[in-house]
């Protein structure tokens, strides 16, 4: 199929032109001003950017977690996704203790199949021993080079000793491992605490994790990263204080990755203090407004990717933790929204150009896992995966209006001042005016080392 977008504003590489990009076999041919060729199909992007197909960098679909498993699965939740602009979800391969990596990827490769957009997987670890190191090198080769660890939750923890290991190993086959930070003896002290005085609420949530926890983690992350000689990436970065040990690191030398999601710059805590106040319960949890401030000033420097760490679940799942906090599943909605908030929050209000929208949605994403210039590009012999935003194309978010199965959304009620309209994928229009018209052309993305293997 041959197709022609003309005439509107093509945002790639940090720069922003007039020009018109030309579609052929699924692979960008041409990207020029005044281009005419024979096509199938023309698309009229006047007044809009066209931008590279949007990489979620952390999701979580069809996951169990404990007695429940998310509300979207791969079909609810990508097709969410690609209403949204993106083309490229990266979602968690959760390794179960007693199960090998072999065995998580297989099940999550199961579970993807049909999806609305392409797909890639982290492998979320649970344990670290002598064989699942040996499975590092294996999981690679199949295309899967990040890998995620978690320093809470009694069934993934891993001790600090095992993170330094496994750093290294994954290094060594150029591998990315990203961290969950929190610290997990603080913020169990604090919830006995918090127990203690008769708090069981949702509104407790977020005492017990306030943001040094995140912040002695993400230090702590630092320094064993810096033993290791590794780069790492920390997940879901929610407050100033984690910001700050994060740069300590780079002023070090270190490499750094440092991803936020859209909850920690259009959110703050003050939602705790809402009837539905389970809905806003996530790790980490919603920040003070000062924290809130500090990360919407930092999309226009240190924060480099934006995920949206769509973890969903209904309002009767939430329910089941109504008599006491940490029985609440940990997670929202947000998957469908991530451009439209990024461009009504930052863009729209002058904080960072469309030119930085792309690379914290695309680029960025693209070229640290892995995936660039197949992904994350507009130019000649990239991948035909591209979102086309329209700025004045205005929608109010509701989980009514929403793709996803989850039945609210924390961002219910917000009006936003511009919205993705159409989609291609692999050279496919799948998203035409807001509405899907072709399903399942999702494939499967094989990646290569983030970087070039340590010794």
């Amino acid at each position: 199929m041959r197709l022609l977008i003309k005439n509107g504003t093509v945002i790639s590489g940090g720069k922003a032109e007039r020009a018109d990009v030309f579609v052929q076999d699924g692979v960008i041919r041409a990207v020029a001003p005044g281009f005419d060729a024979p096509c199938e199909r023309v698309l009229d992007a006047a007044g809009c950017f066209v931008m590279p197909g949007y990489i979620d960098t952390h999701t979580h679909l069809d996951l169990p977690l404990g007695s429940v498993t998310t509300a979207d699965d791969f079909d609810s939740g990508t097709h969410a996704a690609v209403l949204g602009g993106t083309t490229t979800v990266l979602d968690f391969a959760t390794q179960d203790r007693g199960m090998t990596m072999q065995q998580a990827l297989r099940v999550w490769h199961e579970k993807a199949v049909g999806s609305h957009c392409n797909y890639g997987f982290h492998m979320a670890i649970s344990e670290w021993n002598g064989a699942r190191a040996a499975e590092v090198p294996l999981i690679a080769r199949q295309g899967v080079t990040s890998f995620k660890m978690y320093m809470v939750y009694d069934a993934m923890r891993l001790d600090d000793g095992a993170m330094l290991d496994a750093l290294g190993c994954m290094a060594r086959c150029g591998c990315l491992a990203g961290v969950h930070c929190e610290n997990y003896g603080l913020l169990n002290e604090l919830i006995r605490r918090l127990h203690a005085a008769g708090r069981f609420d949702a509104a407790a949530h977020p005492l017990s994790r306030p943001a040094l926890v995140e912040a002695e983690a993400v230090a702590r992350l630092m320094r064993i990263a810096q033993l290791a000689g590794t780069p790492v990436w920390v997940v879901h970065l929610s407050t100033a204080a984690g910001l700050e040990e994060a740069q300590r690191a780079r002023a070090r030398g270190q490499s750094v990755l440092l991803e936020t999601c859209p909850q920690y710059f259009a959110l703050d805590e003050g939602r705790y203090a809402e009837p539905d106040a389970a809905k806003y319960v996530l790790s980490p949890p919603l920040r003070s407004a000062a924290d809130r401030e500090a990360v919407l000033a930092a999309l226009a420097g240190p924060i480099d990717v934006l995920g949206t760490d769509h973890c969903s679940f209904t309002m009767a799942q939430k329910a089941a933790g109504s008599g006491d906090f940490t029985k609440i599943p940990n997670g929202g909605a947000g998957i469908q929204n991530r451009a439209e908030l990024l461009y009504a929050f930052a863009v729209a209000t002058g904080r960072i150009t469309p030119e930085r929208m792309s690379a914290l949605l695309s680029e960025n994403a693209a070229k640290a896992f892995g995936m660039y210039p197949q992904k994350g590009a507009l130019r000649a012999g990239s991948d035909a995966d591209i979102a086309i935003f329209d700025p004045a194309r205005r929608r109010t978010i509701s989980w009514r209006n929403n793709a996803h199965r989850c039945d609210n959304s924390p961002y219910e009620g917000m009006t936003v001042p511009g919205s993705v309209r159409d989609v291609v994928l692999g050279g496919e229009l799948v998203v035409e005016d807001g509405r899907l018209v072709q399903r399942g052309r999702g494939r499967f993305v094989a990646r290569r080392p983030c970087f070039p293997p340590l010794p």
